[in-house]
Parts: C-alpha cells; structure tokens; sequence
C-alpha cells in the first residue's frame, strides 16, 4: 500500500466533493475540476472533512495509482481554494507579448512572424513589464496541469539560448551560460 495514499485528504470547509460513476468532482471558491478515476482499482471515500483514496486490491499497479490518485486530488483541492501561478519571463531586445481578445497570446520574440498561441479555457493569462524592461507573462488557473502545460508551450516557442540568455524562461530559472568565441581566441600562442 502506498504510504502517502494511506493519508486522508483534509477538505476546506467551502470545498466540497463528490465521487460518481468513476468521476471525481470537486466544487470550491475557484470554480469545478473533475477527474477520471478507474472505480475498478480504486474507491474514494468522501467524509465531511476529508477525502480518503483507497486502493481495492494489493498490487504493483494499484498501489501505484493509489499514491497518484491522492495527489491529483491534493492538487485539485489546492486550485479550486488557491489557484496556481507560473511567471515567464522574455528578454531580449524587442521582444513583447499581448494577450488579444482573451483568447489568444500574441508573442513577438525575434522571429519574422509574430507566433499566437491559442489560450485553453481553463487559463488566464495577462502580461506586464518588469523594471528591466523586460515582458513578465503570468499564467494562473485552478488546473494545476493545463497551468504548467500551457506554461511550457509558451516557454518552448524560444527558449533562452546559451550565450546571451535571450529568450522565454521561467522568472528566477538560471541559465548556465557560455563563454563564446571571444573566450576561445584568448589563449596563449
């Protein structure tokens, strides 16, 4: 059995859940996320202050899913009271994004074209400058995965290249970076 599986989920007192015909649905101040769970393998029990997740039979494969269904339903107890937040950042010389008609982000990162990356329902996205001058795009959502996804789409329309550091990163991601040719022509001859 897994040992985090065994732990009971504490529910806030504004959330409340339910488990039907292998669907999880829970309701908080940030709105409803449900999740689909293989009743088969796995039962949930939903008291009224807690949610406890277990594992029907004693397996590789069941106690596998019972550790991952207890984390889900962590994550989405935390994004329908919380939310989640990713920041990027862009830097370069010109580089911006727009969110238009909140449907769309419009990035313009150094390339001929500027690059619109449809927003998924579930996100919202906004964009401001930093101090630097610098575009810091922040993604928040209640779904803890399309937050990271779109996220990571935004990110891997550029990512920061080696040698100046331009380009999309997460606010406060290092980038290791090289020395260049400049470095390499100063040795001894």
């Amino acid at each position: 059995m897994s040992r985090l599986g065994k732990k009971p989920v504490c529910m806030p007192e504004k959330v409340k859940a339910e488990f039907n015909n292998g669907v999880l649905e829970i309701i908080g101040p940030g709105g409803k996320l449900s999740q689909g769970i293989d009743d088969t393998k796995i039962n949930i029990k939903i008291d009224k202050d807690s949610i406890l997740v277990e594992a029907l039979e004693e397996s590789r494969e069941h106690n596998m899913l019972h550790g991952l269904i207890r984390g889900l339903v962590v994550n989405m107890i935390e994004g329908v009271t919380k939310g989640f937040k990713k920041e990027l950042e862009a830097i370069g010389l010109g580089y911006k994004a727009n969110v238009e008609g909140g449907k769309k982000l419009v990035l313009a990162v150094g390339f001929s074209h500027l690059v619109n990356l449809p927003m998924p329902s579930t996100v919202k996205v906004t964009t401001a400058l930093t101090p630097d001058k610098n575009t810091l795009i922040t993604v928040t959502g209640t779904d803890k995965y399309e937050v990271g996804a779109f996220a990571a789409k935004i990110r891997a329309v550029k990512p920061p290249e080696p040698y100046k550091g331009f380009g999309i990163r997460y606010l406060g991601e290092k980038i290791i970076r090289k020395a260049g040719k400049a470095a390499a022509g100063s040795g001894k001859k």
